[in-house]
């Protein structure tokens, strides 16, 4: 099932909405707290464009100008609240996120499709620089929960650790994976590695591509 189309689809704005449930606020503001509660480790947030988020989240009437911020010799600071438009879009909208699993295409994943164009000793190398730099990120990230968990109920960071776990699980499919590509147990590898030492495209690959062409109605 398909989430559905809407009008905003930058996650920032969603965030938006969820700070403005809690009461009116200024953008500015809005980004302070976000980044004391650490979301920015989970949303990708660029402070500069939060007021442009503002604007257009007031343009589809899902916030509203609900006050005018008056602080010293401050200038004056625009007060936005959640119209109940823009409850019913964060609801929907966060329900689909939770529900529904969207196709993502990370990166990573189309340089591990097209790897094979480098030598196995370079991939392995490559990829053992990648898992150092997790550990080290992933050690980071241990850390930072665990100053956070003295501020937040956990119920606030929970998003941090699945990013954490992610990180973790990614550093133990690598290592395992590095390990196959080395002792030579990973189906495939002695011909990826006779590719490379030789020039010339082992038979089995080229049986699987004919394999492939065959299934193919347009082939």
């Amino acid at each position: 099932m398909a989430g559905k189309r809407r009008k905003l689809s930058n996650p920032l704005a969603l965030t938006v909405l969820v700070q403005l449930v809690e009461r009116p606020m200024h953008p500015y503001e809005i980004a302070q707290i976000l980044r004391r509660r650490g979301k920015d480790a989970s949303t990708k947030i660029n402070y500069g464009s939060l007021y442009t988020v503002v604007q257009n989240l007031e343009k589809h009437g899902f916030v509203e100008v609900a006050g005018v911020q008056r602080e010293g010799n401050r200038p004056e600071r625009t007060l936005y609240g959640i119209t109940e438009a823009g409850r019913i879009e964060m609801v929907e909208w966060l329900s689909d996120l939770l529900a529904v699993p969207a196709d993502e295409y990370p990166i990573f994943e189309t340089a591990l499709a097209n790897m094979g164009v480098i030598p196995p000793d370079e991939v392995v190398r490559l990829l053992k620089d990648r898992i150092a730099t997790l550990d080290v990120k992933a050690a980071q990230g241990r850390g930072a929960l665990r100053k956070l968990y003295e501020s937040l109920p956990r119920v606030f960071l929970v998003e941090v650790e699945y990013q954490l776990h992610l990180i973790e699980a990614q550093i133990a499919w690598l290592r395992g994976f590095v390990a196959e590509v080395e002792d030579g147990s990973l189906e495939g590898v002695a011909g990826w590695r006779s590719w490379h030492e030789t020039g010339e495209i082992p038979e089995e690959f080229l049986d699987l591509e004919e394999g492939v062409a065959g299934d193919d109605p347009a082939a």
